[in-house]
């Protein structure tokens, strides 16, 4: 064997020998990773909100050693001001599987609802390799209440719960009122909400007693107050609910205007309502209702941002008898629009002028922009009646004429410039009704004219006028657009906020559920959590959360 040979078998050797030790020497220890089957967030002030919680799994990524569990894997209760207490708890590997760990309360039951969590896991847990984790886990999470009408033990028989309800268009005649299908389930409703130990609030957001879905050939009575009263009598279940409610003495009763209620004075819900709580305005027909533990709730109505449904103290004065109008223009639409159902949406032969319009002008280009919004929305509610002809009765609010469609609609003048015969110069006036209507930030124009209609540009006002201005204020609540929903926010202090829309209880909602309400959980004694919640009610007179629930903490 030549030498050469020989120094190649020899090199061959060790390279054999030093692969055999790197297969069979241990392995050095890696670090492991962790899931868990619950949502947690990292920060105390934003904990991950949980639905019913029995068992918190960990999944590892490599066996546990279960000599190293002691000590290593804590539950903690947050209470009152971040304070961390130890919840007594069952801490187990998983029988069939050795990379997973089980937590339990002592007794094996769901955790307590209403409360926030902190789980930790230390780097002292380590894998059968002798293996932990890069760094300690820190989690934090909340767990939802469960909705019982009929009473949550977790609440021990407190009553803190809010409810907020709006939108109910209660109107005069089941002929054409968009609330009779669903009303006996709202009496069904209220009749539970007195009936449970744990509601400390109902709110009535707006939109209650409805004035404005009307066929356009509808007199109103000559007294304000009559056309109420039959109101009420036609919705004798109704009201009577909520009186019971009332005279019950242990739910506080309020109600916030709308825009479908917007001229019902303080004497109108008084004399229907006795004893009932208004939160009003200096302004008639807006209110914003302020409650909480801090008083960090808002809730309102919404269309105090809407440029066709807010009140309008400026427009039409010099028409009205009274001098003190604040009809908007979408009472006229609504008018229209209850026509158009009680017809079928008959096919129309009315037309739509064509318009030209000045750009440089942005007065002339908003009255354009208020004729094209008019236009979308007139096309989707046709008539038999010609726009020219003399069709929607009055009586209201000083106005006694009988105005044409196209008394609305703005019109080409012989000079080529655009006007209207009813709410003149509506777009040049806006800022200054914003301001008499109690709006914090002023909505461009152009805005106000084409976003209206769009119920996310309503939904993003509570950022823009509330939290964005107030950062006492933490939960917004409106109605208006019948479009439920529940969401988080953030302030400008980076903390979370919660905005949810109450839906409606008509008996349609395009493309929207209806018989929503939100349901608002203060902290209890001990916690800083307030949890917010949407449900949907049912003819069989059950309950199911519509949205994911949202929490925050106050402090």
């Amino acid at each position: 064997m030549t030498e050469k040979k020989k120094l190649l078998l020899i090199t061959s050797g060790v390279l054999l020998i030093s692969l055999g030790c790197m297969l069979w020497a241990p392995k050095a220890a890696g670090a492991m990773t962790v899931k868990t089957n619950i949502a947690t967030s990292e920060d105390v002030t934003q904990p991950s909100l949980n639905d019913t919680v029995t068992t918190i799994s960990l999944t590892f990524t490599q066996k546990i050693d279960p000599k190293t569990m002691t000590d290593a894997i804590k539950l903690y209760r947050i209470e009152k001001n971040g304070n961390a207490v130890e919840e007594p708890s069952t801490i187990k590997i998983d029988a069939a599987d050795p990379q997973a760990i089980q937590i339990n309360n002592n007794a094996m039951s769901p955790l307590t609802q209403g409360e926030e969590y902190q789980l930790t896991i230390s780097r002292d847990l380590k894998s059968t390799t002798g293996a932990s984790l890069v760094n300690a886990f820190v989690g934090y999470f909340a767990t939802n209440y469960q909705l019982k009408l009929a009473g949550n033990m977790d609440l021990n028989n407190e009553r803190t719960q809010i409810h907020i309800i709006s939108d109910i268009h209660l109107g005069i005649d089941d002929a054409y009122t968009s609330t009779v299908a669903n009303r006996q389930p709202l009496v069904d409703y209220l009749g539970q909400l007195k009936a449970s130990p744990n509601v400390k609030e109902l709110v009535i957001a707006g939109d209650f007693l409805d004035f404005w879905m009307l066929p356009m050939d509808y007199t109103m009575p000559d007294s304000q107050a009559a056309f109420y009263d039959a109101v009420a009598a036609n919705n004798k279940t109704v009201v009577d609910a909520i009186n019971a409610i009332i005279q019950g003495g242990e739910i506080k009763v309020t109600y916030t205007p709308g825009n479908h209620d917007l001229l019902a004075t303080d004497a109108d819900l008084a004399r229907i309502f006795p004893g009932i709580n208004q939160a009003r305005d200096s302004m008639q027909g807006l209110g914003s209702y302020v409650t909480g533990t801090n008083s960090e709730i808002v809730i309102e109505h919404g269309h105090r941002y809407d440029f066709y449904s807010a009140p309008d103290p400026i427009s039409n004065r010099d028409i009205t008898q009274n001098g003190t109008s604040i009809l908007p223009p979408a009472y006229f639409y609504a008018r229209v629009g209850v026509s158009s159902i009680i017809e079928g949406y008959p096919k129309s032969t009315n037309t739509f002028p064509e318009l030209s319009v000045d750009k440089t002008d942005a007065d002339q280009l908003n009255i354009y922009r208020y004729a094209q919004l008019w236009k979308a929305l007139l096309t989707n509610v046709p008539v038999n009646e010609s726009f020219a002809d003399a069709a929607i009765k009055t009586n209201i609010d000083g106005y006694t004429q009988t105005y044409a469609v196209n008394d609305i609609l703005p019109h080409q003048n012989a000079d080529g410039t655009l006007g209207m015969n009813l709410y003149q110069d509506i777009e040049s006036t806006w800022e200054q009704r914003e301001a008499i209507n109690g709006v914090k930030v002023n909505i461009a124009t152009s805005d106000a004219i084409t976003k209206s209609a769009d119920t996310a540009f309503i939904d993003s006002q509570a950022q823009t006028q509330i939290f964005d201005t107030d950062p006492t204020k933490r939960i917004v609540i409106f109605g208006h657009t019948h479009h439920a929903r529940i969401t988080s926010m953030t302030n400008p202090a980076s903390q979370k906020t919660i905005y949810a829309n109450t839906g409606t209880w008509s008996d349609h909602a395009t493309g929207n559920p209806t018989m929503n309400f939100v349901v608002i959980s203060p902290p209890k004694a001990d916690s800083d959590a307030v949890i917010v919640n949407l449900y949907q009610y049912a003819v069989d007179k059950t309950v199911t959360q519509w949205a994911e629930g949202q929490v925050i903490t106050l402090n």
